[in-house]
């Protein structure tokens, strides 16, 4: 499918959705929704009328054009623009309520005074959850780019390292591989940088964040991940790099160890593979979200890992989400979440268990859900690597 034709099927996918819910109009200008609907990140706007073509409002750059194409200073401008062409002002008009800051929510909302303003980000994340036959193909080949990194980090370790510097050494290799490096995230408290590197006690620190695992990280502005210690004899290191290359997130751990781990982090790891194994099994479309949590949690239960489940002193509620062009998207499984899964939708399912004095076990994969089943993204082996 063309690119051109692939955003409009995109953008009738948010039609629909608008349809159902009796909105006549959108206008998005948040990056990630515009990536999706428009294929490109512009300081504008897109307007996606119920019954006509789309239409961009481009403040920056300047060098777009196009019979669909507006340039404009400020977004005052929008309404004249769309009268001069003939298209009606909305009655029901859909924002980025979720996502946009407040006084920006109100300039827009306030150029058509008497329309009802819907907030659109969840009916946005809803159609963005269930990826195209192109999107697929991106995440096949961003899982391909990302075990061909991971498959290089034993060679980046040396002996006395810290956490930070091993890091650094995988961020080398993730750019090489074609990573972009930058790592898109949905909501304004969650911040990392491309990914986590957790390695011993550091993986029992609580963060504010709400990732699997947390880590006291390097500097109270970003209180998330490695903590700049050295790797230390005895105790495992679990890397967790997201594998944007190119705009879609793919997910993915493995875990490694300094020397030989207790015989308990074997058995760990072993519960936690057993989880993505079972679950990769028997999920398929269909399936509800909070079923599979559940499953998961009376394995570790039957196990005696449920105390350290997800973490220790901070345990998540999750284990897994949707990915795409952000790292959390929908759906999440979790306890309470009533989505089913349906065909062409991307999970990433992370069993972690997190072993004091030890660290964290524990394994990370995407999955493409299928009407059979899923079908795994980053397959590559998933043992306990030992590094020296």
């Amino acid at each position: 499918m063309a690119l051109h034709s692939e955003l409009k099927f995109r953008r009738d996918l948010i039609r629909k959705i608008m349809a159902d819910n009796k909105i006549d109009a959108a206008l998005i200008t948040c990056n990630t929704n515009l990536l999706y609907t428009c294929g490109q990140i512009i300081n504008g706007f897109i307007y996606i009328p119920i019954n006509s073509p789309a239409i961009l409002f481009i403040k920056r750059p300047n060098t777009v054009r196009g019979e669909q194409v507006e340039h404009i200073r400020k977004p005052e401008e929008i309404v004249d623009l769309l009268e001069a062409r003939g298209i009606p002002a909305p009655t029901r008009l859909m924002l980025e309520g979720d996502e946009l800051p407040f006084t920006e929510y109100q300039r827009l909302a306030s150029l058509w005074a008497d329309a009802d303003i819907v907030n659109g980000t969840p009916y946005i994340r809803q159609v963005r959850s269930v990826k195209t036959d192109l999107e697929l193909n991106l995440f096949r080949r961003a899982g391909q780019s990302h075990v061909k990194a991971y498959s290089r980090i034993p060679d980046c370790y040396k002996e006395e390292m810290t956490d930070l510097e091993f890091s650094i050494e995988i961020e080398r290799i993730m750019r090489q591989e074609g990573n972009l490096g930058i790592f898109r995230i949905f909501g304004r408290s969650m911040e990392i940088f491309m990914g986590s590197i957790l390695a011993g006690d550091n993986a029992t620190e609580p963060s504010p964040y709400d990732f699997a695992l947390g880590g006291a990280g390097l500097n109270a502005s970003i209180p998330v991940g490695l903590s700049g210690k050295r790797l230390a004899p005895g105790t495992s290191v679990m890397v967790d790099m997201g594998g944007n290359f190119n705009g879609y997130m793919s997910d993915m751990s493995r875990v490694y160890s300094i020397g030989d781990l207790p015989q308990k982090a074997y058995d760990a790891h072993q519960v936690c593979l057993e989880i993505s194994h079972e679950l990769s099994e028997t999920a398929k479309a269909g399936t509800v979200c909070s079923e599979m949590y559940q499953k998961a949690l009376d394995i570790v239960s039957k196990a005696g890992f449920s105390d350290c489940f997800m973490g220790t002193r901070q345990q998540a509620k999750f284990i897994g989400h949707g990915v795409g062009l952000e790292i959390n998207e929908l759906p999440v499984i979790s306890k309470n979440s009533t989505i089913e899964l349906v065909p062409n939708m991307v999970l990433a399912l992370e069993p972690k268990i997190v072993l004091p004095g030890v660290g964290p076990v524990g394994v990370e994969n995407t999955w493409i859900v299928t009407n059979e089943g899923l079908e795994c993204t980053t397959r590559s082996p998933e043992g306990i690597i030992k590094l020296q």
